[in-house]
């Protein structure tokens, strides 16, 4: 009953506007729905807490369960750390059948006690799973007595597999922090230009390109959840003057929440593209100002602005031509689904079409804004349908996730990795630079002239033999992009599925 009340909680998210177009009486009832097979296929809600919390550095991630659910999340971002690396040990409490059968429990507080006497971390997360959930294990009662025992926060985070998608999971992870770790530390002395990060995971050093701008402004993070986060940061985080919310799809409830009891006030931005980038700093001195920051901070901030759009915009300058009218398809989700499209709109190249899967109404409001109301959104496509689409479009790119790229290659497309995956890192105004590079990179790598080379055939319709060294030029022409027959052929049953 308490889970459930709690999932009520989490879904009535005043944050949501279509949330907030529900009735009293449907609101209450929360957006809780049934799941339809394979549909935590994406991630399951302990996936979605772990990603969630684990950028934070310097505590140990405790996994309660089998040593499965360890080594299936451990690392499945390219979170950096600037000093500690303890998040990146795995630990678990590996329960056996005997566990089940008799309960888990003292196996836990064994195994926190170990962390501790070893590692001695300012913190201990203790995440739940499927199996220990179902047996009944405890893990608040145990985290209570462990904290009491050893003197250390031992937190628990009640997200197990079955209580839905990824993405659910993340709001589970924001409300442990939430609940047991926001506002129970002060910080060492405040300013009146201090701001939290929301949703921010600093995948590939992401938080390191937005960082020195904030501080050439004077403008302190006193915390990033969860990217290169320390525990006794994000304790004191509610000392900040504004929150920004970076992927609201994830996170959104700790800055409403965070409002509510503190007053902090909270806006969403990105730190993809010249323009969004340009934007966010805006807003956050607009906002540190009528918090009570000096008003000479709106000033510096526009010529901080004018300096760096010149610089990146120079330094763009030699890819645009060769770019310029590209067509490309974004498969993504979230803040990317509408960050990333201004961002290469920016430089001149043609959005075909983007995917607004982990998007929220927000997300898809500001597609429309950006594209027109035609822009064409896609939900779910099979690997089928994406592989028409890219052939209908005339895609030049493809750019998405690891789980896509195949389809993309047996349409002989260039593809480039922008989710959580990627080993570049885009954001901010040097991150635009780098994006456009490694499209640049991709579309005009000489490979795809090799393999979009048709199989050559003589007059007679035979193959050629072997020894016929050099062919008629009409049996090598290269096609600009995936042909017509391409399309037409389509995937086999089983392909890229």
């Amino acid at each position: 009953m308490w889970f459930k009340a709690r999932t009520a909680d989490v879904f009535d998210e005043p944050g949501c506007a279509k949330n907030r177009a529900k009735s009293e009486s449907e609101r209450k009832q929360g957006c809780a729905k049934q799941l339809s097979p394979g549909a935590a296929a994406g991630g399951c809600a302990f996936d979605g807490a772990r990603i969630a919390l684990q950028p934070v550095v310097d505590v140990a991630h405790l996994v309660h369960g089998p040593i499965a659910c360890e080594g299936n999340s451990w690392d499945n971002r390219h979170a950096a750390s600037s000093g500690p690396t303890l998040y990146r040990t795995g630990f678990t409490t590996d329960i056996t059948e005997l566990d089940v059968i008799y309960g888990g429990e003292r196996r836990l507080f064994r195994s926190v006690r170990e962390i501790i006497e070893k590692f001695d971390p300012p913190a201990v997360f203790v995440y739940q799973t499927c199996v220990t959930a179902l047996i009944g294990d405890d893990i608040e009662a145990v985290c209570k007595h462990a904290s009491e025992k050893f003197g250390k926060p031992v937190i628990p985070v009640n997200a197990p597999g079955f209580a839905g998608s990824k993405n659910f999971g993340n709001k589970l992870g924001g409300e442990a922090i939430l609940d047991y770790v926001i506002g129970t530390r002060e910080p060492t002395h405040t300013t009146p230009f201090d701001i939290n990060i929301i949703g921010e995971y600093n995948l590939s050093g992401e938080l390191w390109q937005t960082k020195p701008l904030f501080d050439a402004l004077g403008i302190r993070i006193l915390s990033c959840i969860s990217g290169d986060g320390r525990y006794s940061e994000i304790a004191s985080a509610h000392r900040a003057k504004v929150n920004m919310v970076v992927c609201s799809k994830s996170m959104i409830n700790i800055a409403t929440k965070m409002q509510q009891r503190y007053g902090v006030p909270y806006f969403e931005g990105s730190f993809y593209g010249i323009g969004d980038m340009s934007d966010a700093l805006r807003r956050v001195a607009r906002l540190l100002v009528q918090q009570g920051a000096p008003e000479d901070l709106l000033a510096r901030t526009e010529r901080l602005i004018e300096a760096e759009e010149a610089r990146a915009w120079a330094r763009i300058a030699p890819y645009r031509e060769r770019l310029d009218g590209k067509r490309v398809l974004l498969i993504t989700g979230g803040v990317k689904s509408w960050s990333v499209v201004a961002a290469l709109q920016e430089v001149g190249l043609e959005i075909v079409g983007t995917s607004v899967k982990k998007s929220t109404e927000g997300d898809k409001e500001r597609i429309k804004e950006i594209m027109g109301d035609d822009a064409r959104m896609v939900d779910n496509m099979t690997a089928r349908e994406m592989y028409k689409m890219l052939c209908d479009a005339k895609a030049d790119i493809m750019l998405s996730g690891g789980r896509s790229q195949f389809v993309a290659l047996k349409a002989r497309m260039p593809w480039l990795d922008v989710n959580q995956e990627r080993h570049h890192p885009y954001a901010g105004y040097e991150g635009i630079v780098e994006l456009v590079h490694e499209i640049d990179r991709a579309i005009h790598n000489p490979v795809w002239q090799q393999v979009r080379i048709p199989a050559p055939w003589d007059d007679d319709g035979e193959g050629l033999g072997a020894g016929r060294a050099q062919f008629p030029e009409h049996m090598t022409r290269v096609p600009p992009r995936a042909s017509e027959q391409d399309c037409a052929i389509g995937l086999r049953p089983g392909v890229a599925a």
